[in-house]
């Protein structure tokens, strides 16, 4: 369970980038946070993981306060960012196994779902590469790879398929699939509302730093039968 309760952030005097918003994630769901550019989606998303304190409210996932018992909070997730451009000297294995090292992962298991994953997103060729050497795509999948390397409860995915080539993105809207029949949580920002549809059991719509819409997108549509998705995300952002 994750929630957000009340949380504002402000950049500088005047700057609202996060306006009071509160959204909670039951076990099992998968959750897109849709909204336009700037709009405060990876504000949020950044206190979420703790990379960003709230300057009002508070934020826990399973219990843990993400600023009061930070540890124990990101243990319980796996975070993907929009840059995937970290420790480029690094070859891949060794990224993986460093990430393995930090949440504590033992050799056993880590090499078992390093060898799975791997496989399945087609990166083992390359796993003894730089990741300076990686391609944008090549790179997002290796941050996939090393977030499940520990098997988090939650994951937490900025824009995940940018970059993605079409098979590598099926594997992953699959991936994410799986993790919520298997009862743990997907939050993932987007402003593809084609792709929430296919995935999504909620989403969470923000606009000017405020959630304007929570709910299914099924809801959504039934209050604009006659506008496309497209024409939708205009009229509740405008």
């Amino acid at each position: 369970m994750i929630e957000i309760k009340n949380v504002s952030k402000t950049y500088g005097k005047e700057t609202l980038a996060v306006d009071n918003v509160s959204l909670n994630i039951k076990d099992g769901q998968i959750v897109g946070f849709i909204g336009p550019n700037g709009a405060g989606k990876t504000t949020t998303i950044k206190m979420l993981t703790g990379i960003l304190n709230p300057d009002s409210g508070s934020i826990s996932i399973n219990g843990y306060d993400i600023t009061q018992d930070p540890i124990k909070a990101k243990m319980q997730f796996g975070f993907v960012s929009d840059n995937p451009n970290a420790y480029p000297k690094l070859r891949g294995r060794e990224y993986l196994n460093f990430i393995g090292d930090m949440y504590e992962v033992d050799y056993q298991t880590r090499d078992k779902q390093i060898a799975h994953y791997t496989k399945l997103l087609a990166m083992d060729d390359v796993l003894d590469d730089k990741i300076a050497t990686y391609s944008h795509g090549m790179r997002q999948k290796i941050m996939v790879i090393a977030v499940l390397i520990h098997d988090p409860y939650l994951l937490i995915l900025d824009e995940p398929l940018t970059g993605l080539d079409p098979q590598s993105s099926f594997v992953l809207k699959e991936l994410m699939k799986e993790r919520a029949a298997e009862g743990k949580s997907v939050f993932f920002s987007t402003h593809v509302l084609e792709i929430a549809e296919k995935l999504c059991d909620q989403i969470a719509i923000i606009n000017h730093g405020k959630i304007i819409y929570t709910g299914t997108l099924e809801a959504l549509k039934g209050k604009y039968p006659q506008l496309s998705l497209e024409e939708i995300f205009l009229q509740v952002t405008r």
